[in-house]
């Protein structure tokens, strides 16, 4: 019986494929990191963006901005993880960039007319800082971070509902929770590194790309939420 070369985990393929597998992951989710730059720069700096941000976080209009968000994950990486069409995958990608991007308008436009020129770069350096620290790690200790993934469950939940709760009650959650959710976002990170060692197959690096694009956009967005709170 012959053996479809892609239902093999990338960890258990020849050198060479498992290294252009790790290529195209990180390839992937450098375009994705750019194109999120630019979809993000272009919409701050759309004359609607104001009224955009205020109308998102007026209410429990926020509340439904994250349901939304939620769904259009769940499809976009549905379709990342496509077997039976590349472009399909793509479209998935790309449709998680937008959306994410759209979900930082917000923050971003605060960020960008509230506080101080350096923060964002600031906030950039840190969180590309953290996510090699991380990868390092990850690649070089031998380790399966994939213990992790109950607690990333748990924990998602009930960040979900202290964001819920804050939203309906009307409460700041403040510092402590944006370096919680830090530290969440980095056991994200090394779990989803872990995953592309071992366990994608050779031909999902889109699919992988944009699980680590994720926690990377969950470790920024807290990053600037803890630079924020200092100014």
């Amino acid at each position: 019986m012959q053996v479809n070369p892609y239902s093999v985990p990338a960890a258990s393929s020849s050198a060479d494929a498992r290294a252009q597998f790790i290529r195209r992951t990180y390839l992937h989710l450098a375009l994705a990191v750019l194109a999120f730059v630019v979809v993000e720069y272009l919409l701050q700096q759309w004359s609607g963006v104001g009224a955009l941000a205020r109308t998102m976080t007026r209410g429990y209009g926020w509340l439904l901005v994250l349901g939304g968000f939620m769904f259009v994950s769940g499809l976009a990486e549905k379709w990342a993880r496509s077997n039976t069409s590349v472009g399909m995958q793509y479209a998935g990608l790309g449709l998680y960039v937008v959306a994410q991007a759209l979900l930082f308008v917000p923050l971003l436009y605060v960020a960008t007319r509230v506080s101080s020129p350096s923060l964002l770069p600031s906030a950039a350096l840190v969180t590309g800082l953290l996510f090699a620290g991380l990868t390092f790690t990850a690649f070089t200790s031998g380790k399966d971070f994939s213990f992790l993934r109950g607690a990333l469950v748990v924990g998602g939940f009930v960040a979900l509902g202290l964001i819920a709760a804050s939203i309906l009650f009307g409460f700041n959650l403040g510092v402590i929770f944006s370096v919680a959710m830090v530290a969440f976002a980095s056991a994200s990170i090394l779990y989803q590194t872990s995953n592309v060692i071992r366990n994608y197959r050779t031909d999902q690096h889109v699919a992988a790309a944009l699980a680590l694009f994720a926690s990377v956009t969950l470790l920024l967005w807290y990053v600037i939420r803890i630079f924020m709170s200092r100014d």
